[in-house]
């Protein structure tokens, strides 16, 4: 591909009248879209797709043969991906909610103001080239850096840390050894617990229980189970869920929670490799892996005497700390994105657009609730959104309702102090920008208000003016 082409992809322009196409070429090439594809055939559309790498289709809606509400439900079939402007000489309200229902980008009269044609236009490039990056971004940590990277498809993140933490899954994957999983509630330790069975290519199941709240008499009974007449009631013998875990992992939730007598009966059973049924003198061997999981301290624990020391340094043979929400803010539109997607599905809505200081917004807020209190906020907006872009009165409520802008109330310049020029301010915005984004440029491009390329060639003019 030509370097000096922009988009990275190509822009098809689809309209039986060749003028327009002619008149629309130069338009967007004035304004540096040069990667453009034209057809005045409609019928070529479909070797056209499997030609090139298209990933924005300006399409008329009134053609001959085919429509162009025809090819839009062709394309949303076939090329989900790409997006669809649809473009028509007439401003009709039912055409255009019908069009965008099935799925367009935009609808657009032909005859509308040029700047307002050329907004809706980068728009959608910008949204590809994150949806682009976020893929490129996905593949490189996930298939280039790991060996398993299927194991890992359920994590929506591009945090280096949490990809640290896949590596190292990874080189567990086959011990037999205890692990103990970390993190405030919400982070996805379930999930972690999910990938580490998976990894370990055990051929029993993956069994897990929350052991918060059980006294030492049920603990025993579900773990270890019982022996036929071991109790009044006991009128047969009952498996225990270690027994149910053979040839898998057990995976014990909420370890920080268990009593001292439940702990003396998890150490025998992780040290001795055996344990005992209730009201049986045989012992039975373990034959599943262990993983635990806890969103407490457990170091401060065992120094202040509520959890054994011996048992946690058993189970701290293998441990992973998965970070709290606020501290992979990167995650943010990715998880946005993922979350609007899944619940739009669930509650059979059309895709919902995004506000795109909304990502930028949510930094400011700690989330308590992690990962899944994120989820539960944007099931909530989705379902009361009733257009085509999420509620965001849900988050409102969280940073500050009147959704004060964070710049505007942070930032002050003593009056003793000379101001610094808006050279000085822009490098500041766009070296900020950039750490928060984690270098990419997309994302802080959108915190900045302006296009990828525009940020590129600010950074490229930051380096060589540090050079000089």
């Amino acid at each position: 591909m030509n370097p000096s082409a922009y988009p990275p992809f190509k822009i098809l322009l689809v309209d039986d009248e060749p003028s327009f196409l002619r008149s629309m070429s130069l338009t967007l090439e004035r304004y540096g879209l040069n990667n453009i594809v034209t057809c005045s055939e409609p019928h070529q559309v479909q070797q056209i797709m499997s030609e090139h790498s298209i990933g924005l289709v300006l399409l008329d809606l009134t053609m001959p043969v085919i429509s162009g509400q025809e090819l839009l439900a062709w394309f949303k079939e076939e090329y989900p991906a790409v997006s669809v402007i649809i473009f028509s000489g007439l401003n009709q309200v039912d055409a255009a909610v019908n069009c965008v229902k099935q799925g367009a980008f935009d609808y657009i009269v032909k005859t509308a103001d040029q700047e307002q044609i050329l907004e809706s236009i980068k728009r959608a490039i910008h949204t590809q080239e994150l949806s682009l990056e976020n893929q490129a971004l996905r593949a490189q940590l996930l298939s280039n850096e790991l060996n398993m990277a299927a194991q890992f498809a359920n994590f929506v993140t591009a945090d280096p840390g949490m990809i640290s933490t896949f590596r190292y899954l990874e080189s567990i994957a086959v011990s037999a050894q205890p692990v103990l999983i970390t993190g405030e509630s919400g982070v996805g330790k379930e999930l972690i617990a999910g990938a580490i069975h998976n990894l370990s290519g055990r051929n029993g199941p993956l069994v897990t229980v929350n052991v918060a709240g059980l006294d030492d008499n049920i603990f025993s009974d579900t773990l270890f189970g019982h022996a036929r007449g071991a109790f009044t009631g006991a009128d047969k013998a009952r498996q225990g869920l270690v027994e149910s875990a053979a040839g898998g992992t057990l995976f014990l939730d909420e370890i920080g929670d268990l009593s001292a007598s439940s702990q003396v009966k998890l150490l025998r059973l992780l040290q001795e490799g055996e344990y005992y049924p209730i009201g049986s003198d045989r012992p039975k061997r373990i034959q599943a892996r262990v993983v635990v999981a806890t969103h407490q301290n457990l170091a401060e624990q065992q120094q202040q005497g509520t959890f054994r020391k011996d048992l946690y340094y058993r189970l701290r043979t293998h441990m992973v700390n998965i970070p709290p929400l606020r501290e992979r803010l990167n995650d943010l539109p990715l998880l946005l994105d993922h979350f609007m997607r899944q619940a739009c599905d669930e509650l059979q809505k059309d895709y919902l657009a995004i506000p795109t200081n909304l990502a930028l917004q949510l930094q400011h807020y700690p989330f308590p609730g992690n990962v899944r209190e994120l989820r539960a906020l944007v099931y909530d907006a989705v379902s009361q959104s009733s257009q085509d872009e999420l509620n965001v009165s849900v988050f409102q409520t969280l940073v500050g309702g009147n959704q004060v802008d964070v710049f505007e109330r942070s930032v002050r310049f003593p009056e003793d102090q000379p101001l610094p020029t808006l050279t000085q301010l822009s490098k500041l915005l766009v070296e900020e920008a950039m750490n928060r984004a984690n270098q990419n440029q997309s994302l802080a491009a959108r915190m900045l208000g302006i296009s990828q390329p525009a940020l590129s060639k600010r950074l490229k003019n930051m380096k060589e003016d540090s050079e000089d």
